[in-house]
């Protein structure tokens, strides 16, 4: 097997000239490269690498003797676009020992080589690949325990990796200004911050799953880590702190400094509510027009805003009140109007959701909450609804205000249009052409919703009072009913108000959408509505719908999203037999009602 995968794994002899005649050209002024053969191999490598192998043995086999050919031109290969990719590829393969001799290599006698490299668009990456292993020493050290023989050597064999990622960070801390500046240096900044944290971001498998997922946020894994990674993280902190200056205004080293509070807030929290309280500090330190709060000029600033972003968001409630308390306060409505800062400000209400300084913030804010939606700042709106799910007492004013805004606020006969105008965030007259303060219009555009729209109304379904919002659903035509329903946006606020009902609710809104349970049901949008009603609905509510659709069941059984439906809500068993049916309805209905009021 070895000597077959020879040609694969071994460069040859010709290849080898060809690169020590190119480091000649190197001593002549020109930058070092690989030459167009070992770019050739290391493609094919990488085309190997692609398609797998059966067998561990192979596999290691294959690893050690690519990485032999690596040994002495690591940096080389690191810089190149080509054999970087396979490099980090081999690496995610090797074993702890393997990577910390790439790593030692890359580095140099002194470490020096590391900034280089780090700095580099293609050796910035291979550097991330290598400390991202560092994970894999406590499962090879566990495995290692259990030999009592090996214990020893794996332990040393982990330490001389740990070695190298302290190399590293005395070069990062030498060089600190330069690494957070640089659009790569700052990636594999951030990259060691989380291994010395001890924890890191699972990773995509392809660019396939990247573009399928790239709205899902990024889960962390935690790891052990030696004990001197505290030590560094400690270190590397402070070096940061020392160059706030360059963070505040930086957009490579803002985000950096958001990674440091990021993984200090998981991990070390008595750290991150030190570097909380010294950013802030800092910012609120420095000097500014009179009477104006330097802060009020940083949530203005796009990199520095994201870094304020980050701090409320880890910051405890006492530095939180008095931020709002020295330089905030009466200045809610100018930031929230800001295209920038407006960002910001929904963070704080986010956070200040659960305190008593969240009434502070809301009362300040609905006095100019119409020059808020003129501006279109609608995830500020937004904000304030979802967290007054959380205060019963201003649920109220808000939805006045909303009334209010979109006009149809007085006469109460126009309450009952609220839900078009809140969907399509049209106002009154706009939806309905009309120019006058009366009821008479003079025609009606048809249903459109937009994506903040939709947000609000799943916000304000929430509330304890939806009587307004019910109303106005139930006011609704069948065909407007079909648009909501079958929406992408629509669906979910739809899902929201009819879930979020009494059973008894529930049941008369479901009366008049029994005519459209089909079309529902062929829909992409309209079948996972469909499903979600069916979760919360009663039996008897659920024995209506299935009499509804198995009249279709050809058209059901033959269509791409209807025929999941017919397969979920077991319609076969309820055609054929439907007493055993309703005992499983039954049964299925009391758990979902259980794990309910386990939740609340």
């Amino acid at each position: 097997m070895g000597a077959k995968g020879q040609r694969y794994f071994k460069a040859s002899q010709k290849t080898g000239k060809k690169r020590g005649a190119q480091g000649g050209g190197d001593a002549a002024g020109k930058r070092a490269r690989l030459d167009a053969m070992t770019v050739g191999y290391y493609r094919r490598i990488c085309d190997r690498l692609k398609e797998g192998f059966t067998e561990d043995e192979e596999r290691d086999l294959f690893v050690e003797n690519v990485l032999a050919e690596v040994k002495g031109k690591a940096n080389l290969v690191a810089m190149d676009m080509t054999g970087s990719l396979a490099l980090e590829k081999l690496l995610s393969l090797a074993t702890v020992v393997q990577v910390g001799e790439v790593l030692a290599e890359m580095g140099g006698d002194t470490g020096s080589e590391f900034r280089r490299v780090a700095c580099h668009p293609c050796g910035g990456h291979v550097m991330e690949s290598a400390l991202r292993q560092t994970h894999r020493w406590t499962e090879e050290n566990g495995s290692a325990e259990e030999k009592s023989d090996v214990a020893q050597t794996e332990e040393e064999d982990c330490g001389m990796l740990e070695v190298q990622v302290q190399r590293l960070c005395g070069v990062v801390r030498e060089n600190i200004t330069e690494f957070i500046k640089d659009p790569h240096g700052s990636h594999v900044l951030r990259t060691l911050i989380h291994v010395l944290a001890g924890c890191l971001t699972s990773e995509p498998s392809d660019a396939q799953h990247v573009k399928k997922d790239r709205k899902s946020t990024s889960e962390m894994r935690d790891f052990e880590i030696p004990a001197s990674f505290w030590w560094e993280l400690k270190y590397l902190s402070d070096s940061l702190m020392e160059n706030l200056n360059v963070c505040a205004t930086n957009p490579s080293a803002s985000a950096t400094l958001q990674t440091l509070l990021t993984v200090c807030h998981r991990k070390r929290p008595i750290l991150c509510k030190k570097l909380n309280k010294s950013i802030m500090g800092y910012l609120t330190s420095l000097s500014s027009a009179p009477g104006v709060s330097p802060l009020l000029v940083f949530l203005k600033d796009p990199s520095c805003s994201h870094l304020i972003q980050t701090v409320f968001k880890f910051s405890q409630k006492a530095l939180l009140r008095d931020v709002y308390k020295n330089h905030l306060k009466e200045q809610l409505m100018s930031l929230a109007l800001h295209r920038i800062a407006n960002f910001t400000i929904q963070t704080l209400i986010a956070v200040s959701s659960g305190l008593k300084l969240f009434l502070k913030i809301f009362d300040e804010l609905m006095e100019g909450f119409e020059a808020v939606l003129a501006a279109g700042h609608m995830g500020v709106v937004i904000q304030l609804a979802e967290s007054c799910v959380q205060w019963e007492e201003r649920q109220d004013t808000l939805m006045q205000r909303l009334l209010q805004a979109f006009h149809c606020s007085d006469p109460a006969s126009r309450h009952t249009s609220c839900l078009p105008l809140f969907l399509s965030l049209l106002a009154y007259e706009v939806h309905y052409q009309t120019e006058t303060a009366g009821d008479a219009t003079v025609t009606q555009h048809p249903l459109t919703i937009c994506y903040h729209g939709s947000r609000l109304v799943q916000a304000l379904a929430k509330f304890k009072d939806r009587s307004i919002l019910m109303n106005s659903l139930h006011a609704l035509s069948s065909a407007d009913l079909r648009i909501l329903g079958t929406d992408s946006a629509g669906s979910h606020a739809l899902q929201a108000l009819v879930t979020s009902a009494s059973d008894k609710g529930r049941g008369k809104f479901l009366r008049k959408l029994e005519e459209l349970y089909v079309q529902l049901a062929c829909s992409r949008c309209g079948s996972r509505l469909l499903e979600a009603v069916w979760n919360s609905a009663t039996v008897s509510q659920r024995q209506s719908i299935a009499e509804k659709l198995v009249p279709s069941e050809n058209q059901l059984r033959s269509d791409q999203f209807a025929r999941h439906v017919w397969a979920k809500f077991g319609l076969t068993h309820f055609l054929k037999r439907r007493s055993a049916w309703l005992e499983v309805q039954t049964g299925e209905s009391k758990k979902l009602k259980m794990f309910r009021d386990i939740l609340e």
